[in-house]
């Protein structure tokens, strides 16, 4: 039996407002998407969802990650509670889960919008590096590095890596995400986790048996699509943003200079600015 999906619900200023749905990448968790949210919660209800394993859900019972199956949980939890039309927001691995939803249940999906999707790409040495937590073993001497390392440290290296300028974290946001790391770290699935995630995101790039390329499924979303990429990312390779904008069918593209991996929490004005406009224009049949 599958279960439930860790949720943060912000509803919005009007009760017949829209929702907004939000997917995490890479060992995120809900509130990677609070600055976005606190700015958009005017416009749309917000609900923030933690992938399987990851946040404050509960691991796969099988201890298995893959984009399809992150996918389907995303999909029982809106079908669970009724929502559909959302306008669905992804993130890194949550970019690439949220565009095989709108590829395969066009009918949940109302708009779809990308920030630093990992989609198939040579990628830059930081994230290779990262790729090497994927081999078998690997988490557990990531794990046995990371104890020999404070928490302050531990976030320091976090941030050096998805931001352009870490001198936009603030105070309490640094405070909240120790707490959480502190909280991870007694979890005994915590690096393993973090280990299928980079295969689930591995697996994808190699396009796996009887299933669609990333690339493929980008181009039967018939939902709006709004792509976001910070030209200093540091895991994405910012070409991909050029191909995205070809390979979607209706495509908006916003780049960021001197943002990185996480434009929602570096520069979350712009990109909540650019979701209003989305929301804003004229709605399309589903299909059209």
């Amino acid at each position: 039996m599958s279960r439930p999906l860790a949720a943060e619900y912000a509803p919005g200023a009007r009760p017949d407002a829209e929702t907004a749905v939000f997917l995490h990448g890479l060992g995120g968790w809900t509130h990677n998407w609070a600055a976005l949210i606190e700015r958009l919660r005017p416009s749309v209800h917000c609900l923030a969802l933690d992938l399987p394993g990851f946040g404050r859900s509960a691991p796969p019972p099988d201890g298995l990650v893959t984009v399809r199956r992150q996918a389907a949980a995303v999909a029982r939890h809106l079908d669970r509670t009724g929502h559909r039309r959302v306008h669905l927001v992804g993130n890194s691995l949550g970019g690439l889960t949220a565009l095989h939803l709108a590829a395969h249940r066009p009918e949940l999906v109302s708009t779809l919008t990308l920030v630093s999707p990992v989609l198939p790409a040579l990628p830059p040495p930081q994230a290779l590096r990262i790729s090497l937590l994927g081999l078998p073993g690997a988490h557990r001497l990531y794990a046995r590095l990371l104890s020999a390392r404070s928490p302050d440290r531990q976030l320091d290296d976090l941030y050096g890596l998805i931001y352009a300028d870490p001198s936009r974290v603030d105070a309490e946001q640094r405070a909240t995400e120790a707490r959480e790391r502190l909280r991870r770290a007694e979890l005994p699935y915590t690096q393993k986790m973090l280990a299928e995630g980079v295969r689930a995101v591995v697996r994808s790039h190699l396009r796996p048996a009887g299933e669609a390329s990333a690339w493929h499924q980008a181009h039967r979303v018939t939902a709006p699509t709004l792509l976001v990429y910070g030209r200093e990312d540091r895991l994405v390779p910012f070409r991909s943003a050029a191909r995205a904008y070809a390979a979607f069918r209706d495509a908006r593209l916003l780049t960021l200079p001197g943002v990185g991996h996480v434009a929602m929490q570096e520069h979350p004005g712009a990109v909540a600015t650019a979701f209003r406009a989305l929301l804003a224009e004229p709605r399309r049949t589903p299909g059209g």
